[in-house]
Parts: C-alpha cells; structure tokens; sequence
C-alpha cells in the first residue's frame, strides 16, 4: 500500500511539474496528430507524421510481445497494430501527392514482415504472441500443410446464427421472395380454374335437370 502511495504521489509531482513547464513556455504542449492525411499540406508535416506513427507501431509491437499480457489486451493490442498500419499507408499515399517519396516502395518493410497475415483476412496480420492465440495459431498450421482442420464443437456452435435458421432469408437478393411469390400465383390460378371448372358443372347439371 505504501509503494501504491509513493507511486501516485510520483505521478502527480510529474503532472504538476509538466504543467508548469508548458506554462512558463519551457516546453511546447504535444501536437496532436490530424486524424486525417488530407488534413495536412505540407511535405514536412507529412514526413513527420508518418515517423510519429511508426514510433507507435514499434511500441505496440514491443508490447506485444509482453509474456504478462492477457489474451484480451493481446487481441487490442494487435488490433491496434493494424490500425496504425493503415494510418501508415494512409501518411504515405499523402506524402506522394505533396511530391515526396514513395516509401511504399523504398521504405524498410521490417515492421511489416513481423505481421503474418492469414488467407481470406483481407491484410490483418497476426504480430507476437496474437499468433498463438486460440484459434489464430490453428489457422498458420492449416496453412501450413495445407489440409483444413477440422472444427471444435464449439467452433460450430459458433457459427449458428440466425441465418443458420433461416431468419435473414427475406434479407437476400430477392430471389426466394421472388420463387414465392410466383409459387403463391401459379396456386391461386389453379384454385381459380378449379372453381370455375365446379362451376360449370354445376350450371350444366341444373341445364339438364330442367329439360
């Protein structure tokens, strides 16, 4: 309890020392970064917007590969690693159009080689210990051999939803709604020409009665 203390008594001596440092203009409060490329104008900004994101990336990959992370922190984390990915590509394609480099051609690709991307996943790449999380590390040894595995139990309870009992029919393109409805018609004619048929023979009976 006492090194909990000491600990928040640290951290709040940092923020007030770190508040008096940006009030007396000793230091300069930390730029956020635009949430868009587009935003910025300017070949510099771009360059250096692209470097901050790529400091965050080499820090989420260090802790990544925290062996004290939880499965659930572990998932976020690479998540996030992904994410900053993107944001990466993102200051790059913005760098080409101020007249830069294409550093998606001549950068280093060493963070992204880290990644391993499973098929199907459309660029999400699995980074340190994500690679071994339930379910992920099965996928890399089908891949690997190249036979499929077979599903868990629970894998397939999984996979039952509300299509599985055919609740979002009405949802696809139509076409079983149009089936239907042609089936729905052709039954209706047929109950009609029954009825008129039993009609006239009705008429005619009551005819030959009355001669």
């Amino acid at each position: 309890m006492q090194a909990r203390n000491q600990e928040k008594a640290q951290s709040m001596l940092y923020r007030f020392r770190e508040a008096q440092s940006l009030e007396s203009g000793l230091r300069k409060p930390k730029e956020r970064r635009p949430h868009l490329a587009s935003l910025v104008d300017t070949l510099d900004d771009a360059e250096k917007w692209r470097r901050d994101v790529i400091r965050d990336i080499t820090r989420s990959v260090s802790k990544i590969h925290d062996l004290s992370l939880p499965e659930t922190q572990i998932r976020d984390a690479n998540d996030e690693i992904n994410r900053l990915l993107r944001a990466k590509a993102h200051w790059e394609d913005r760098i080409v159009e101020l007249g830069g480099p294409d550093y998606k051609k001549i950068g280093p690709k060493m963070l992204d080689h880290q990644g391993r991307e499973v098929p199907g996943n459309r660029g999400y790449k699995y980074f340190g210990r994500a690679k071994d999380l339930p379910g992920v590390r099965e996928l890399f040894e089908e891949q690997a051999t190249g036979r499929p595995r077979k599903a868990t139990k629970a894998e397939l309870l999984r996979r039952i939803d509300a299509a599985y009992f055919g609740y979002n029919d009405e949802n696809d393109d139509g076409e079983l709604l149009e089936y239907e409805r042609s089936v729905t018609e052709k039954r209706i004619r047929k109950l009609r020409s029954a009825h008129d048929a039993t009609l006239e023979d009705s008429d005619s009976s009551d005819a030959d009665a009355e001669t």
